[in-house]
Parts: structure tokens; sequence; C-alpha cells
């Protein structure tokens, strides 16, 4: 330890105050977290690249400060869901600091994890009043059935109005208008369903009807288009 000329020369005052560290919320605990292994939590975090052309949602289960659980999910660019390959691969067994530390390929992800980081150590996670916290497992819960990201995908013009094109039941196949060509429901396809069914043995059109849905006022539609092509579909 190297100290400067001045400070040798000061005389010792002793710190009265030293009460530590506040405590935050782990798996239903309060800790004074001194160190990384002090850690523990599952919690979130969202980034974007430089461009801001893509998004990352980052999921980490962590026990004792190492990482037990990753889900990385990514939207808005190609390029990105590669670099999540990757990440699901580096992350588990590190460190958050080693994370937090490490190149993830993808600013997104990159960003995502500084934002999980700073979530997690400040006790803002999913999991601060769960005893014991979450089960290795839990991030899947966020995939829902199908274990397939739950994204929404909506476009809209001013000459031409909105088309709904993914819901978080899946692919819109159909929306339903009435007589003022306002859209009153909208029919699906669960792409994550259909793949099961086929995996248990159903024929492509089979399981295509069974993964099939509906929502909102779909039978009172005076017509039913494809959002893609403007169609009308039955």
């Amino acid at each position: 330890m190297i100290y400067s000329h001045e400070v040798e020369q000061m005389c010792t005052v002793a710190q009265g105050v030293a009460h530590g560290c506040a405590p935050i919320p782990e798996e239903a605990k309060w800790v004074k977290a001194k160190e990384i292994k002090d850690i523990s939590g599952m919690t979130h975090g969202v980034g974007w690249c430089a461009p801001q052309q893509g998004a990352c949602k980052l999921s980490l289960n962590v026990k004792e400060g190492i990482i037990q659980e990753a889900l990385v999910e990514t939207i808005g660019c190609s390029g990105m869901t590669h670099s999540a390959a990757m990440a699901a691969e580096i992350l588990p067994g590190r460190t958050i600091l080693e994370a937090l530390n490490t190149d993830l390929v993808c600013d997104a992800i990159n960003t995502a994890m500084r934002e999980l980081f700073l979530q997690i150590v400040y006790g803002r996670s999913q999991s601060a009043f769960s005893e014991e916290g979450l089960a290795i497992g839990a991030g899947l819960e966020d995939l829902g059935k199908g274990l397939r990201s739950q994204v929404g995908t909506m476009y809209g013009t001013l000459a031409k109005g909105p088309r709904y094109l993914e819901m978080a039941e899946g692919y819109v196949t159909g929306i339903a208008l009435d007589e003022d060509d306002q859209i009153i429901g909208y029919k699906f396809i669960n792409f994550g369903k259909m793949t099961d069914f086929m995996k248990k043995g159903d024929d492509a059109q089979t399981a295509y009807e069974k993964a099939s849905g509906q929502y909102g006022r779909v039978a009172d539609a005076v017509k039913i288009i494809d959002p893609r092509t403007d169609k009308e579909v039955k």
C-alpha cells in the first residue's frame, strides 16, 4: 500500500460510525452483502445495442454468487440470436462479477447483464421474498407452454390502420373486423403446441387445427382477414 506524503503526515482519527452496509432482501432473508458469494436470487435485465436495432431480456438464477441458470431472449436483430446462443454457454458457472466483466458477444446482452447486476446487488430480485429462492428451471416459466418466448408484434400505418401479427398466444392468422372495420378479435396458431402435437404423431393438418385458437368476438365478425395479405379467411 502506497501513501502520499500528505497522508503520511496526518494524525490518526478513529472512525466512530461503522454500522456496516445496509441489508438487502435475498430469498426471504436480510443479507449484508460484502462479497460476491453473498448474492443470491433470480432477476431480469433488459439491454439494447448501440444502434438500438435490437433488444435482449436476460434472466439469471444466482446461488451464492454463482450463475446456475440463464435465459437469453432477443428480438429485432438476427445476429443477436447467435450471440445469445454463445451467451447461454458462457454464463452458467460464472460469478455475477465475472459475467459482468465478460464479453457476452453482443452489446444488447452486455447491457442486459449490466442492468441485471444492478438489480440483484441492490436486492431488487424476483425472488427477494421467496424462501430458498426459486428452483433451477424457474426461468422456463417465463416462456409458457411450448417453451417459446412470448412475443408481441404489431404494425400500423395512418393510411391503412393496425395489423396484429403475433400475440402472446401465437402467430396471428386472422384479425376479426366489425361493420366499421374495427378489430374485435383475432385467430391464432400456437407453433409450439403444433410442433409438440406433431412430435406425438399427429399429421401436420391435425396438429395445426388442434393448436389453433381465437380471442375476442370472432364469432361476431363481419369479415376476418389475414393481417399479412388482407385476403379474407374462414
